[in-house]
């Protein structure tokens, strides 16, 4: 029987995928696990792989083309299995429960999937106990993408554990992408040049609709004295030697995470009919890419020394540069943190990320002449912009945030307190 490839949903997002390119061609014997082809999704590029054993046929997407999530790019099928009228064109990316629409995932590879009406139809001949289809149901399981361990191949609740810890296993990862650049040296016969949009130019636009639009933003800026700040890293650099260089953003990121396990209001997400105060800080971390902005996840900050920082860091921004994240890599941020410090950038607003209510917007570090008891001097000094969600962080909140933020990177010993 033939199995259809679908284009899947491999990051929580992606509602639709690119098909980068083939690794596998039309003809070629193929086994549960392989890599069919690499898509770009709207944060990475990751590999489409195969859910059984057979020879790839009836490939209808070409390298270069985007498809929705849920359409039908080939088929595998049985050696010396006829071809037939081919797949259907799509299959529904998702199944709605009244007014409620249910992500679902493909549990055996960690990677969500659409389930549409006709594969619950489906779903509903496959061997499986009640208490699992009550389950699989629930949390939006396909059932026939299940090897079942009960009697007669039937699946049952052990089935549905087993797969769910296996979906939370990292994934591999994919090779680099392929995005269409703006041409550095343009043509004098043409007037312009229409480029098109990447799945991660696509989703920024979508987000920046989603977030300007429904969230009152309200912003707050201060200007720290960074002297001490500086002298601290320099000292601390000096100890690690060739263990590896702390940057200013690494001290911001620690600090903003300690600055926020005392400012919970801060530490939170806006969801609709409640707000979620985090007990841990998971940040969000601005990494410019080529043809867009990702932002990798620092998950408990505020509990790593600030090399552990500096390591993970560094590695992210690599991996969010040659597109290497995994979905776990950039969801799950609690607050932000976006430094254009390094471009030389005084002072700028950032736009928040749903579902946080904040995010922080770091400036240069700049000498300035600024008055010091009764004289002036000159001092290293950064500004920094909190954008708030008004819903969730009243002015006196914020201001208070970023009062203890200021205190700590002008005094590093106040981290300790």
């Amino acid at each position: 029987m033939a199995t259809m490839v679908y284009m899947e949903a491999l990051s929580p997002t992606m509602e639709e995928g690119r098909l980068v390119k083939w690794l596998k061609q039309e003809g070629d014997a193929v086994k549960v696990g392989d890599a069919l082809a690499e898509v770009e999704t709207d944060k990475a590029v990751m590999e489409l792989t195969a859910r059984a054993d057979g020879v790839l046929r009836q490939v209808s997407v070409a390298a270069g083309e985007t498809v929705p999530v849920g359409h039908v790019v080939a088929a595998i099928l049985a050696p010396g299995e006829g071809v037939g009228e081919g797949p259907p064109a799509a299959r529904p990316p998702t199944v709605t429960a009244g007014n409620e629409k249910r992500e679902t995932r493909n549990v055996a590879a960690g990677a969500p999937v659409p389930v549409g009406v006709a594969a619950a139809a489906e779903a509903a001949r496959v061997k499986a106990s009640p208490l699992a289809r009550r389950i699989a149901n629930e949390t939006g399981v396909d059932l026939k993408l299940l090897q079942g361990s009960g009697p007669g191949g039937r699946v049952i609740k052990r089935d549905l554990e087993r797969a769910a810890a296996l979906a939370s296993a990292p994934a591999a990862t994919a090779p680099a992408a392929e995005p269409f650049p703006v041409s550095r040296f343009p043509s004098p016969e043409r007037p312009y040049e229409d480029v098109p949009l990447t799945q991660i130019r696509k989703t920024i636009a979508k987000r920046l609709v989603t977030s300007l639009g429904p969230i009152p933003h309200y912003f707050l800026t201060t200007e720290v004295d960074m002297e001490r700040a500086a002298e601290a890293r320099e000292a601390l650099n000096r100890q690690l030697g060739e263990q590896g260089k702390l940057s200013f953003n690494d001290i911001i990121i620690k600090t903003t995470a300690l600055a926020l396990t005392k400012h919970r209001a801060c530490n939170a997400w806006f969801q609709e009919d409640h707000i979620r105060y985090w007990n841990e800080v998971h940040l969000g971390m601005a990494v410019a890419v080529e043809d867009g902005l990702i932002t990798p996840v620092i998950r408990n900050a505020d509990r790593k020394s600030l090399a552990e920082i500096g390591r993970e860091a560094r590695a992210l921004a690599e991996q969010a540069r040659s597109r290497r994240l995994q979905p776990a890599d950039y969801t799950g941020a609690t607050f932000s943190v976006s430094n254009l410090g390094m471009f030389d950038i005084d002072q700028f607003t950032a736009v928040i990320n749903p579902p946080e209510a904040g995010i922080l917007a770091v400036g240069s570090i700049v000498p300035k002449p600024v008055g010091v008891d009764d004289r002036v001097a000159v001092r290293r000094r950064m500004r920094v912009t909190l954008s708030c969600d008004h819903r969730v962080i009243d002015g006196a909140t914020g201001a208070a945030f970023l009062q203890t933020l200021k205190q700590m990177l002008e005094n590093p010993l106040a981290m300790l307190l």
